[in-house]
C-alpha cells in the first residue's frame, strides 16, 4: 500500500478519533431479526436462477429466470407457463402502462415484449451499450428509466464491481417507443432499484448503501436527495407496497468485508490469487463448502450453525412508507433457506418475493 495512504489514516485517526470506520447501523428497530422470510411460503417448484417480478395487468406475475420469463397466475400463482425465452440472461422487469412487459437482458440491453409475444430492443445510451440494466420502471405517461448497473460488467458481475470499488452506473430515461435514450446521472455506485411514484423517481445504490430520490418530470430529474444515507445491507430493487415501497436487500454488510474493502493491497491479490466463490465477499447464498471464509466469530456449536453468526449470506426485505422511512423488515437469518433477496412486490394475494439465493419465488401473506 503506498505510503500516502498509510499517512491519510494516521491523520483521520488524529482529527477524527471517535469516528467509527466501519459504521454499519445495527439491526435493530425496525431492522430487528425474524424469521419471517423463512415463514412464507414457497410457489412451486424452484426457478434456478430467479431473479425479478413484476405484475401483470391482468394480476398474473412475471418472473425473470436464466433466459425466461415465466408468467405465474391463478390462486396463490400455481399455474406456471413460460412467457418468453430471450438470448441471455434476464434480470430487470417492469410493466409499461400500455400493457408491454419490459425486461433487462445482460449484455444486451432493454426488451420490450408486447403481449403477443414480439420483442423490440434498446441497446445503448449515449454511445454507450447498455450490458447491465438492474432494474426498471416506467412513469404513468410512458416514459421508461432504467439503472444500468455498471458500464464495465454485466449483472452477474455484480462481486467484481463491488471489489474493484467502481462507480460506473448510470441512471438514463427513453420515449415509450425506446427512443431518445438519455443518461441522467452518472458515477453511481451500482444502482439496482427504481420506482417512480407521486412526481418523485426513487433509485437505490448497492454499494453506497442508500436511498435517493429526485423530482420527475418526463424524462428530466431534479437535484437528488438522499433519503436513507447508511443501510445495514446492499440494498437493490424497489417493488410497489399499499402506500409506499417493498425494498430487497440481497445481503448484509460485515465489518470483515468492509475491512478488506478498505485494503487495496490484500483485496487486489485476493481477487488475483484466489476463485471468486471463496473470496471474502457478500454472497447470494452459502454453499457450505469448507474452503468458504469464514467471516470470523462462532459460526457453529454442536454442528449447527447459529442465527446469530457473522453471515456470509442472509435473506432481507423492508417495507418503507411513502416518506422512505422503514416500518418493518423481513429475515432469513443465517442458517435460514432464502437468502439473497433480490426482489419483492405486493399484490392482491401477499408479497411476492424473490430469494435469488434458493432459487424460490414466495408468497408472504398477510392480514393488516
Amino acid at each position: 500500500m503506498a505510503l500516502l495512504e498509510f499517512l491519510r489514516r494516521d491523520l483521520e485517526q488524529i482529527l477524527f478519533p471517535d469516528r467509527d470506520p466501519h459504521a454499519i447501523p445495527a439491526m435493530d428497530g425496525a431492522f430487528s431479526p425474524n424469521d419471517g422470510l423463512d415463514r412464507a411460503t414457497p410457489i412451486g417448484d424452484p426457478l434456478p436462477g430467479a431473479d425479478a417480478v413484476a405484475e401483470g395487468p391482468d394480476g398474473a406475475i412475471y418472473v425473470s429466470a436464466g433466459n425466461r420469463i415465466w408468467r405465474l397466475g391463478g390462486r396463490r400463482y400455481e399455474s406456471r407457463t413460460a412467457f418468453a425465452e430471450l438470448g441471455a440472461a434476464v434480470g430487470a422487469l417492469a410493466v409499461h402502462p400500455d400493457g408491454r412487459l419490459l425486461a433487462g437482458v445482460g449484455g444486451r440491453g432493454l426488451a420490450a415484449i408486447d403481449p403477443a409475444g414480439r420483442q423490440s430492443y434498446l441497446t445503448e445510451a449515449e454511445g454507450v451499450p447498455l450490458k447491465c440494466l438492474t432494474a426498471l420502471a416506467a412513469a404513468p405517461e410512458g416514459t421508461i428509466f432504467m439503472a444500468d448497473g455498471s458500464t464495465r460488467h454485466e449483472p452477474h458481475g455484480w462481486c467484481v464491481d463491488l471489489m474493484q470499488q467502481n462507480r460506473l452506473g448510470r441512471l438514463i430515461a427513453c420515449g415509450p417507443a425506446l427512443d431518445a435514450p438519455r443518461v441522467l446521472l452518472r458515477d453511481l455506485a451500482w444502482p439496482g432499484g427504481l420506482a417512480v411514484a407521486a412526481g418523485m423517481l426513487w433509485f437505490t445504490e448497492s454499494f453506497a448503501h442508500r436511498l435517493t430520490r429526485a423530482a420527475v418530470s418526463g424524462a428530466a430529474i431534479g437535484a437528488p436527495q438522499t433519503v436513507i444515507r447508511n443501510m445495514p445491507g446492499y440494498p437493490s430493487r424497489l417493488g410497489p407496497a399499499t402506500n409506499g415501497f417493498w425494498l430487497s436487500l440481497f445481503a448484509v454488510r460485515t465489518h470483515l468485508v468492509e475491512f478488506v474493502l478498505r485494503e487495496d493491497d490484500f483485496r487486489e491479490e485476493m481477487m488475483r490469487t484466489v476463485p471468486p466463490e471463496y473470496w471474502i465477499a457478500p454472497a447470494l447464498a452459502s454453499s457450505g463448502d469448507c474452503l468458504e471464509p469464514m467471516q470470523m466469530g462462532s459460526v457453529k456449536a454442536l454442528g449447527i450453525q447459529k442465527p446469530w453468526a457473522p453471515p456470509r449470506s442472509y435473506g432481507l426485505v423492508a417495507r418503507l412508507d411513502a416518506q422512505g422511512e422503514v416500518l418493518e423488515t423481513l429475515h432469513s437469518r443465517v442458517g435460514g433457506r432464502h437468502h439473497g433477496v433480490t426482489a419483492a412486490i405486493e399484490t392482491a394475494q401477499g408479497i411476492v418475493i424473490i430469494s435469488k439465493g434458493s432459487g424460490r419465488v414466495l408468497l408472504h401473506e398477510v392480514h393488516r
